[in-house]
């Protein structure tokens, strides 16, 4: 059986049993407004407000392609198969957003390391976006990729692709009329590269 997300990819990553000891968590950082934040992995407390970030991400139809919401076993089929990490209040222990790390490719080219980022809408413009990006970077030098790519951020996105850029990502690609968004109808998709072998361990 091959869960409904992964049915639809032009091929399929194997899931991973044993997680990666990662030294590095929890990785400590502050927001904007001066709250003390930290990333850690997807915790069972945060995994359902998880999926519903995903799905309202999904239901706004600007940032993620898919269209339909995902169950609790899609879910985890989807954002859970390799490393998920969430973002969140030190002292309140507040979920603030969540991301998975994944290979972009199979085989030969699973070196290559995709990820997918949610912020939950009253934590937007804070700096939550960065806090999770500079530790995902980080993160999966340690889990053992070399490299980086993004293959669909929106040129509607225009926080995300101004994240990226500011971080040195290369553009290395635009796919025309990627997607068909909410409200939005077709538009381009930029393609992003990182080398992580550029980053100090």
């Amino acid at each position: 059986f091959v869960p409904l997300p992964l049915q639809r990819m032009a091929y399929v990553l194997d899931a991973v049993q044993e997680k990666k000891e990662l030294a590095r968590l929890p990785v400590v950082s502050q927001l904007k407004e001066g709250l003390d934040v930290e990333v850690v992995r997807l915790t069972e407390a945060h995994l359902e407000e998880a999926r519903q970030l995903l799905n309202l991400t999904i239901d706004e139809g600007q940032t993620y392609p898919q269209l339909a919401a995902l169950d609790a076993p899609a879910f985890r089929a989807y954002f859970l198969s390799h490393e998920a990490f969430e973002l969140r209040a030190i002292q309140s222990q507040e979920f603030l957003g969540c991301f998975y790390i994944k290979p972009n490719f199979p085989g030969r080219c699973s070196h290559i390391a995709n990820a997918g980022f949610l912020v939950k809408p009253a934590a937007r413009r804070r700096g939550c976006a960065r806090v999770m990006a500079e530790a995902f970077l980080q993160l999966a030098k340690d889990l053992g990729y070399r490299a980086v790519m993004f293959n669909l951020v929106f040129v509607t996105n225009i926080a995300s692709l101004a994240l990226w850029r500011s971080m040195g990502f290369q553009e290395i690609g635009r796919v025309p009329q990627a997607g068909n968004l909410k409200d939005l109808g077709f538009q381009d998709a930029i393609q992003f590269y990182y080398d992580l072998t550029t980053l100090p361990d």
